[in-house]
């Protein structure tokens, strides 16, 4: 058998070590180490300090905020595990020459970081153009759901609320007269174990019922985009539930603007909804803020390109693209089903219901009317188009509920009247404007380029980075922590193809 030289792993070593040549030039660590010491505007960090003649000696900002970004590059979030860090890895002593800062103080330093986040992403931002890392001719937009700081059992509207409270204090007048049964009994001993365990469970329900009282009278019902309440969440007001691939979550919908060239994001922002069809419209104006202060002009998006999934097609969205002179690209969600490449596949196959088409419906000019083809009359639902260029007719439910021919006219199984829905100018709309953009050859070649823009992204901080949930609660909070690892992400964009 074979002889080896004696090794072993527990063995604790003094090694005398110079911390500058462990930041290798090339490096992600040699990168953030140059990036903060000769590009990053220091001074709005500075502004918080008021130690100037009294008061003990500060943590320099410069050492904080490498080793905040360090840890962000290798996953680690939590401020105790980046306290350890400071005291146990030779690269984070390395960077923080050898200082390590208490867990409350790393906290305090991100959590308070809310008007230094953006021009410390426009500082990393500047030098990718410096380095000519952006190509500044296609765009795509996308979004990450994570979830939050927050448990989605604590969200609902303020009625829904209200029954949860409820419930609670009928689960605690149950505790009670089982506690009362319990005090009649003579032995004790075990009953005593079982009269604290009681009196525990009490005193957790009565802290959630005054969590929820205290939700309810300092806070207004949360109104959504049609005025309709939607669900708060009393932990954290401003997420939300939203649908993801993994189920639903309670968390923000962290958004990202990328450039086509090398993937470098030139604006980030967090939202708490998980609908994308209002989110076009900050996504491009914080860009342009962006592109500005980095010396850009203000038209610095017009004539570009910029593609977006079926979740952002809205008039809203397609709109402020087009007055913004921008060539984008944003299907609806039937696009698939029109192409002639998916025709075999079942997935994307359109059914056409044998539905009663229009022309089975007659209109009645004098009246402004449509009747069917069992003489029935379908009014005009409204004075006003329903929507720009449109009109809508409906019939009587009565009259519609009980017809033989139902199911050969109203297309949706439960529906219980029959709408008519008219274009009535010859002007195509904006969305349909946008369909036949996307159905033509060229804009099914340009949308395709959007996987390979921004997936990588959202690849490297999720599966790379480890960015799988937000530790911060609020917008703001989960901003600067969601901007933290678009910055990661584009410092080591810099480290792979550029010269520092």
């Amino acid at each position: 058998m074979p002889r080896y030289k004696h090794y072993d792993y527990n063995q604790t070593v003094m090694i005398p070590i110079e911390l500058e040549k462990q930041i290798i030039p090339g490096s992600l660590e040699y990168a953030i180490h140059k990036l903060v010491e000769e590009r990053v505007k220091i001074e709005p960090f500075e502004k918080k300090l008021k130690n100037d003649e009294t008061g003990r000696p500060a943590y320099d900002p410069k050492i904080m905020l490498k080793i905040v970004l360090l840890a962000y590059s290798k996953g680690i979030i939590s401020s105790r595990k980046i306290e350890q860090a400071c005291k146990e890895n030779i690269m984070f002593m390395a960077l923080s020459g050898r200082q390590s800062p208490d867990h409350s103080k790393i906290a305090d330093f991100i959590a308070t970081m809310g008007e230094e986040i953006l021009p410390l992403f426009r500082d990393i931002l500047l030098v990718c153009d410096e380095l000519k890392l952006l190509g500044g001719t296609s765009f795509a937009l996308d979004g990450l759901k994570l979830p939050s700081n927050a448990s989605k059992h604590w969200s609902g509207t303020h009625s829904e609320l209200k029954r949860k409270k409820d419930k609670l204090e009928e689960k605690i007048e149950k505790l009670m007269k089982e506690h009362q049964i319990i005090d009649k009994k003579e032995s004790k001993g075990k009953e005593e174990t079982e009269e604290e365990k009681e009196k525990r469970e009490l005193e957790k329900i009565r802290k959630k019922i005054e969590k929820i009282d205290r939700y309810l009278k300092e806070n207004e019902a949360k109104q959504g985009k049609r005025r309709k309440e939607v669900k708060s969440n009393i932990t954290d007001k401003e997420s939300c539930k939203m649908s993801t691939s993994s189920g639903v979550i309670q968390g923000y919908n962290g958004q990202a603007l990328v450039d086509e060239k090398h993937q470098i994001i030139v604006h980030s922002e967090a939202f708490g909804s998980g609908q994308d069809y209002s989110h076009v419209s900050p996504m491009i104006e914080g860009a342009k803020g962006n592109m500005k202060a980095i010396g850009k002009g203000d038209k610095y998006f017009a004539g570009k390109v910029l593609t977006a999934d079926a979740n952002y097609h809205s008039n809203e969205n397609i709109i402020k693209c087009e007055e913004e002179k921008i060539d984008s690209y944003i299907p609806d969600v039937d696009f698939r089903k029109r192409d002639k490449r998916f025709e075999g596949q079942k997935k994307y196959k359109e059914e056409k219901p044998d539905r009663y088409e229009l022309d089975k419906f007659n209109y009645d000019e004098r009246s402004d009317c449509y009747i069917c083809p069992k003489g029935k009359l379908l009014s005009r639902k409204s004075s006003k188009d329903i929507k720009e260029g449109y009109r809508q007719y409906a019939g009587k439910k009565k009259e519609c509920i009980i017809c033989e021919k139902k199911s050969e006219c109203i297309r949706m199984p439960n529906g219980q009247k029959k709408y008519i829905t008219i274009a009535v100018k010859k002007e195509k709309s904006v969305s349909k404007r946008m369909r036949d953009k996307i159905d033509s050859k060229e804009g099914r070649q340009k949308y395709e380029r959007r996987l390979a823009i921004v997936e990588p992204v959202f690849g490297n901080i999720k599966a790379q980075k480890r960015m799988d949930r937000f530790t911060l609660r609020s917008k703001e909070k989960v901003d600067i922590q969601w901007r933290l690892y678009c910055i990661v992400h584009n410092i080591e964009k810099i480290a792979n193809y550029g010269t520092i």
